[in-house]
């Protein structure tokens, strides 16, 4: 159940998302007088389970549709007769494969094209030639075939639910190739205008991102608040990783100095100490103080050990409920019960407690607790996951939550001060991708997916909306062909040199920035195979 709600979540985050970048290319389009030949949510390979489009002020709606290329129609020839392939195919196309292998004639007549919108138009002898539609052929078209009127958009609801796109006309995307733009640029079309008027539509998307993000947080921090534990309210000290235990930390100490800094939070001790990359240390151990020097290797480390947080709050280990029919169940405790020893070891910390759980897995042992004040025991049997098969408290039972409330007006500075920071921390952090621990780290949609809560929280929901939604701009703004970013490149490259690419030069730039955005997304879902496997 929880990975259905966490799929759910994260497919409902993502439509949102590129819903409204989608959004920020169509209203700047618009703006400028642009047309927008297709706009969908969701991918759409073949059929459509939505096509509706608004003719004559009327709208027209088609549901599991076939889907049909806007600007493509049969070829006529004078007398008004379709043009039909010969034998020989295409001078073009036999040179593109003469380099790969010998192909009779008969093979040739036999090659397929792979047209926009994944339709196969075969060139085989006595099959029709297709070509571009351009506006003096409008009138010949039908009055139901949706081509005759450009000059509305198509909207539609696609059945592959990753994504969705802006086909915007006279743009040379993963839409639209070279050949079927034609050669006159129109008015209406986005290569016919200027550089300035581009530039906000190819960068609309990632501004709407970003802003989209700005709102989320100021309407959560107006709605819920701001809460996180504060760094002097670790009563119990912190808990560490195996890779900052190896650093010099032991368990408990409390961390109250990095660098000159004080950290408040422990977004502060992630950001400050892996991102920034800030090694010197001070920790409240007892009642000394100790100053640490972390190792060069510090940073790829803690990437490295990704089996759990690096640092976390410690706190007691008390029972909230018990699993009907588990093995505390079984051994007749009770909620409030607190946790003081495993076997013979003492111990009341959860972290420690459930360490030391690991150590009797498949096997019975005594459990030391507290109920009214008094000491009692019980043997449990804890199967091969080593779980008591209980709910315990939430450290904020234990442990002073700061909570901060904001007004209408207290909210948008907070809310854009956050998603600013949130923005820079995060680019500071990129660096890491191209190191090699930290592209082992990468990961794909299941990891993205594990980042929601494993339950539905609106809360939760939306402020990783909000990240996701900063992640999604930034990336998307990197300067590699496909993106938006590499129609930026090209756009400043065009107004520093006063020449502008070819379309054909942006559509094997586009296509080779696919390919190498198509094998990053294989890489990032491999790491999550391997490491499902792996744990």
């Amino acid at each position: 159940m929880s990975f259905l709600i966490r799929a759910l979540q994260f497919i409902l985050s993502l439509s949102f998302l590129v819903m409204i970048h989608e959004l920020g290319h169509f209203t700047f389009a618009r703006i400028f007088g642009v047309r927008v030949n297709k706009f969908y949510m969701f991918f759409n390979p073949g059929r459509s389970l939505l096509r509706a489009k608004k003719i004559n002020g009327r709208w027209q709606l088609r549901f599991f549709a076939e889907n049909v290329p806007e600007n493509q129609k049969v070829a006529m020839d004078a007398d008004g007769n379709p043009l039909l392939w010969e034998n020989d195919p295409n001078e073009k196309i036999r040179k593109r494969y003469a380099k790969k292998e010998a192909l009779t004639d008969e093979q040739w007549d036999d090659i397929e094209v792979l047209y926009n919108f994944g339709r196969k138009i075969t060139r085989r002898a006595g099959h029709p030639k297709f070509t571009i539609i351009e506006p003096e052929d409008l009138p010949l078209l039908a009055d139901d075939d949706w081509r005759k009127y450009p000059e509305t958009t198509e909207w539609g609801i696609g059945w592959l639910p990753l994504g969705g796109y802006c086909a915007i006309a006279g743009m040379v995307d993963e839409t639209t190739t070279a050949e079927q733009l034609g050669s006159t640029p129109h008015p209406w079309e986005y290569r016919a205008q200027s550089t300035w008027k581009r530039l906000p539509i190819i960068t609309g998307g990632v501004l709407v991102n970003f802003i989209a993000a700005l709102v989320i947080y100021s309407a959560v921090f107006h709605h819920w608040g701001q809460d996180y534990m504060p760094l002097e309210n670790a009563t119990y000290g912190m808990h560490f990783s195996d890779a900052m235990l190896s650093e010099g930390f032991v368990q408990g100490d409390r961390i109250v100095k990095i660098g000159d800094r004080v950290p408040d939070s422990r977004a502060d001790l992630v950001n400050w100490m892996v991102v920034e990359g800030e090694h010197h240390v001070q920790v409240l151990r007892g009642n000394d103080t100790i100053s640490l020097t972390l190792s060069d290797g510090f940073e790829q480390k803690i990437l490295a050990d990704q089996s759990t947080a690096f640092c976390d709050f410690r706190f007691p280990f008390v029972v909230a409920d018990l699993i009907a029919d588990g093995p505390a169940a079984r051994g007749l405790m009770m909620a409030g019960d607190s946790v003081i020893g495993v076997g013979d070891k003492p111990c009341f910390i959860y972290q420690d407690v459930v360490a030391e759980l690991q150590q009797h897995a498949c096997d019975s042992v005594t459990i030391t607790y507290v109920r009214a004040g008094e000491r009692q025991t019980t043997r449990l049997f804890i199967g091969d996951e080593a779980k008591m098969g209980v709910y315990p408290k939430s450290p904020s039972e234990f442990l002073a939550v700061k909570h901060v409330d904001y007004g209408v007006w207290e909210s948008i500075p907070a809310g854009v001060s956050y998603g600013w920071q949130t923005l820079v921390n995060y680019i500071k952090q990129f660096r890491l991708v191209f190191t090699k621990e930290g592209a082992k780290s990468l990961g794909g949609f299941a990891a993205i997916g594990s980042l929601f809560a494993p339950v539905w929280d609106w809360h939760s929901f939306w402020l990783m909306t909000a990240f996701l939604s900063i992640i999604l701009a930034f990336m998307n703004i990197i300067p590699i062909p496909g993106l938006d970013g590499g129609h930026v490149f090209f756009l400043l490259w065009e107004m520093i040199t006063g020449k502008k690419p070819s379309d054909k030069f942006l559509e094997v730039a586009n296509t080779i920035g696919l390919y190498l955005l198509l094998a990053l997304l294989i890489y990032a879902n491999g790491n999550d195979i391997i490491k499902f496997f792996m744990h």
